[in-house]
């Protein structure tokens, strides 16, 4: 099947003998290199190639006007908003982001040859009703509102003046200085033959400069649509066309040329549903294999087009290594690459950066980007590592210049580079910009980074282009503004591939595919709100005056992705239209309407296979997770045994046994984090230190009532000691800090309080606090020394009688120290506060032997249950307990333990993961 471009080709060459004379124009650049190629390959003889331009670029060459870039364009609409007389302006950050919206208005009435007095003044009127009120006085926010309306036409006016002494134009400004100069164009072009090819959607200005051409000198358009669709009345794949075929006087009484049938032509189409974006890419990726497999040649004529452009990047990922030659005609978006986040992220830096210093979070985001953990390796020292081990470890939540000099000595250079103290501007910041691209080089040449040094070019060109416009206009030269302009270069801007255009598979975005015809089509993300792009408005003009004045609404723009979407059927012999099944806000909505109409046309149904893809799921039973007692396993537990088996260890293996195995054998603890807000282990630790601080003067003394308010004086400066020494450098003096500290401080005064109500009623006597314990445990069977350590809150001595006091600054109830069967002591994780006050006991029984003895907690959390004792129940829910320790109760909880430790040592039973 011939392509449009073949059929063209043709036709031109039996209808002219000589080039020479004609001028061709197309929708884009590419069809035009595609069209010389196809020129060259069918001329039989020598030729001079006829001249090309894609519209845009002929539409300039009438107007002599040079295209202005998108930041040209804003700079140039901010100088004219900032030359304007009355009211306050927005700085430049602020502008940018409405100013874009404003640039895309303004082009859009040029396009459309709007009458701008008339529309604005209309637009005025409009918010003028809007904003109405019963008062005769407006307030002056809605007066200053009203006024800007009023100035948009002088803005405007102001801004393309501006633009034309430059000689530059926005499209739309170009379009509009192209229909005035048209009647000289033509004057100097009367014997040339222009030969428009494969348009469909025209703006006024176009439709205008054609159709004066066509009428005026010799000249040819050739329609690429289908006869299926021209003669539908109501197809929106015709719709641009049918209505040109209707207004245009060139066109009454004449057949349109290029219009063919081959729609209805047998065809392979396959709708594919699948889950999620990158499933799409990964299933095109087998899809590729799979053709090639069949076919060799097949891929030389297949194109990938991509509904969604972001779609770019896994698609490339999913492209088989099998494949030899691949072509990109979309480039590579520029925020896609790892050095736009580096300096997203250094001028984020230096934007959020405070009275207090830098935020510890967003510095260690900064450190750990790959490029700056490359720019800070030096003799193979890694300098980003040391400062963020340094702020883990110091605790800064904050970190100022002084913090990362006292970190690290030396390399000042790179520090004043990454973390200078003072404000600079954006010319200034650009300059460090280009500093870090110049080490970055000298490290990529070193180890042969070709693709990062691409990156590095583009983005020194970027920063360079940056620095004229920074310099040329001095309103940009703040760091905001430089951010809010690199952000909207970076988004627009793409780093091209390297490839041959007329080879391999091509990969392209939807409007690249103009005139062009493949033999096989991929088109992926085939969704609402993607193809087509939906009811989004991103304008200041309302609906009913755009459809007044004839712009363009999103009904035409859905008439358009119609168009792209069936003339890349109508050529094509398999198509695959690949969806996402999975309707999301962001990922596009449910499957397109252009889907659903096509299953609906009875002509193309039996063409059709409607199928659902989904990865292959291998259902994984999750089996406990088993470790076997090798030499080097058993060594590591004889020496923790040796060294003293705790409390906590032994409820950790309770608990889990893989949990003991990592935490207490291998020694693997959680990653050391910045605390910005007192963690639970730390807040307990200063709550443990404050009561033995208090409570050590008072060491085998009676308490009496002075004494505990002597102590009152002291918890608030105890308590700030110990902050200062737990919290590291931490800040208590203000956030969610200052309610933790005031938390313990209420904590410990609640605390005496109830000791000072006991104190009054009972004899106590502080026998001892934090108590280090040790003791030897022989246990049968295993033929190494077992030790069992502890440290112990509180020992003391009430009316006579010993008890051993714990303290908790978590949530503890009675029925968590309180047991029935002794195999639950270390079989139950539930008990694991009961376990370990008993743990305590054995241990102090071994320094010293006792009689009777109690034992339990004091909850912070549970204050007002007071002591919460340890006690043995006969059964579950029963109100007959025994608080008693005696050596009967040594005894059963001695064998227990040793059976506890005597598994853990035993290289026959491995560790076996619970279910926690």
């Amino acid at each position: 099947m011939k392509s449009f471009l073949q059929q063209v080709v043709d036709d031109l060459l039996k209808t002219y003998d000589s080039f020479d004379n004609l001028i061709l124009i197309l929708p884009s650049k590419r069809a035009g290199t595609i069209l010389r190629t196809t020129l060259a390959k069918t001329a039989n003889k020598t030729i001079f190639s006829p001249k090309i331009y894609s519209i845009e670029s002929f539409v300039e060459h009438i107007s002599k006007l040079q295209g202005a870039s998108n930041m040209e364009q804003l700079f140039t609409l901010y100088k004219a908003y900032s030359a304007m007389e009355n009211g306050e302006k927005d700085n430049f950050s602020t502008f940018s982001k409405w100013g874009q919206t404003l640039l895309q208005d303004f082009n859009e009435i040029d396009r459309y040859l709007i009458d701008a007095k008339d529309i604005f003044s209309y637009l005025a009127n409009i918010q003028e009703i809007n904003h109405w009120s019963l008062q005769k006085e407006k307030s002056e926010i809605i007066t200053n509102y009203i006024k800007f309306w009023n100035n948009l036409e002088p803005l405007y006016k102001a801004f393309n003046d501006l633009l034309k002494a430059k000689k530059l134009g926005h499209q739309g400004l170009i379009y509009r200085t192209a229909c005035e100069q048209l009647k000289d164009y033509l004057a100097n072009n009367e014997n040339k033959t222009h030969i428009f090819l494969g348009f469909n959607a025209l703006n006024t200005a176009e439709s205008h400069i054609i159709q004066e051409i066509l009428t005026k000198t010799k000249g040819d358009i050739f329609w690429d649509c289908d006869t299926y669709f021209v003669e539908d009345a109501i197809h929106d794949a015709s719709y641009f066309i049918r209505q040109h075929q209707n207004s245009w006087p060139y066109l009454k009484g004449k057949a349109l040329k290029g219009i063919e049938s081959n729609y209805t032509a047998q065809k392979n189409i396959k709708i594919i549903g699948v889950p999620k974006n990158v499933s799409q890419t990964k299933y095109v990726g087998g899809l590729l294999l799979k053709l090639k497999e069949e076919d060799d040649n097949i891929l030389k004529n297949t194109a990938i087009v991509l509904g969604d452009e972001t779609l770019l990047n896994p698609l490339l990922n999913a492209i088989p290594s099998e494949l030899d030659t691949v072509n990109i005609t979309m480039g590579y978006p520029l925020k896609s690459t790892p050095l736009a986040s580096l300096f997203s992220q250094y001028l984020s830096l230096h934007l959020k950066k405070d009275s207090q210093g830098w935020y510890f979070q967003q510095l260690l985001d900064f450190l750990s980007h790959p490029y700056i953990q490359i720019l800070c390796t030096e003799k193979e020292q890694n300098i980003a590592a040391i400062i963020s081990e340094a702020i883990r470890l110091k605790n800064w939540a904050f970190i100022s210049s002084n913090n990362l000099r006292s970190a690290i000595e030396g390399n000042d250079h790179l520090l004043s580079l990454l973390f200078f103290q003072e404000k600079v501007s954006g010319t200034n910041f650009i300059h460090k910009c280009h500093q870090i691209i110049q080490i970055l080089r000298e490290k990529f040449v070193l180890s042969k980074e070709s693709l990062g040094l691409e990156y590095l070019y583009r983005f020194y060109t970027l920063f360079n282009q940056l620095q004229d416009m920074v310099e040329q206009y001095a309103f940009a030269n703040d760091l905001q503004s430089l951010e809010s302009l690199y952000l909207e270069i970076v988004r627009h801007e793409t780093l091209d591939f390297q490839g041959e255009p007329l080879e391999g598979l091509q990969i392209m975005g939807m409007l690249e595919s103009r005139v062009l015809d493949f033999e096989t089509v991929i088109l992926t993300s085939v969704n609402e709100g993607i193809l087509p792009s939906g009811k989004s408005n991103n304008s200041f003009i309302p609906f009913d005056l755009k459809k007044y004045y004839k712009l363009p609404t999103y009904k035409e723009k859905d008439a358009v992705y119609t168009y792209h979407f069936y003339r890349l059927l109508q050529r094509a012999k398999n198509i695959y239209l690949v969806y996402n099944t999975e309707a999301d806000v962001l990922e596009g909505g449910e499957r397109s309407r252009l889907l659903t109409q096509l299953l609906t046309d009875e002509n193309k149904l039996a063409d059709i296979t409607e199928i659902i893809a989904a990865p292959e799921i291998n259902p994984t039973v999750k089996v406990l997770q088993t470790i076997t007692k090798d030499a080097d396993l058993m060594d590591l537990i004889k020496e923790h045994a040796s060294k003293g088996f705790s409390p906590t260890s032994l409820s950790n293996y309770i608990r889990n046994p893989i949990d003991f195995y990592k935490r207490n054998l291998l020694g693997i603890d959680d990653v050391m984090e910045v605390e910005e807000t007192v963690a639970n282990n730390t807040f307990g630790t200063i709550v443990h230190d404050t009561l033995e601080d208090l409570y050590k003067p008072y060491l085998n003394t009676y308490l009496e009532v002075s004494m505990l308010q002597e102590m009152k004086k002291k918890i608030k400066t105890t308590v700030i000691g110990h902050f200062a020494k737990s919290f590291a450098e931490g800040d208590i003096s203000r956030g969610k800090n200052l309610i933790a500290f005031n938390v313990v401080v209420r904590y410990i005064e609640n605390f005496l309080k109830m000791e000072l109500a006991e104190v009054k009623q009972h004899r106590i006597k502080i026998l001892g606090v934090e108590e280090k314990l040790r003791m030897n445990i022989a246990v049968p069977g295993l033929d190494f020394p077992v030790v069992l350590k502890g440290k112990l809150d509180r020992i003391d001595e009430k009316d006579g009688l010993i008890r051993i006091i714990d303290y908790k600054t978590g949530n503890v109830t009675s029925p968590q120290v309180e047991i029935v069967e002794w195999e639950d002591a270390i079989q139950d994780y539930n008990y694991s506060k009961a376990f370990q006050l008993l743990c305590y006991a054995i241990m102090y029984n071994n320094d010293q032997a006792i009689g009777k003895i109690e034992a339990g907690i004091i909850s912070f959390k549970n204050l007002s249950s007071g002591l919460l004792k340890f006690a043995v129940k006969e059964k579950k829910g029963s109100r007959n307990k025994d608080n008693s320790i005696t050596q009967e109760t040594i005894a059963h909880f001695m064998e227990s333990i040793r059976i506890l430790i005597s598994e853990i040592g035993n290289p026959l039973v491995p560790f076996t993961e619970k279910e926690v």
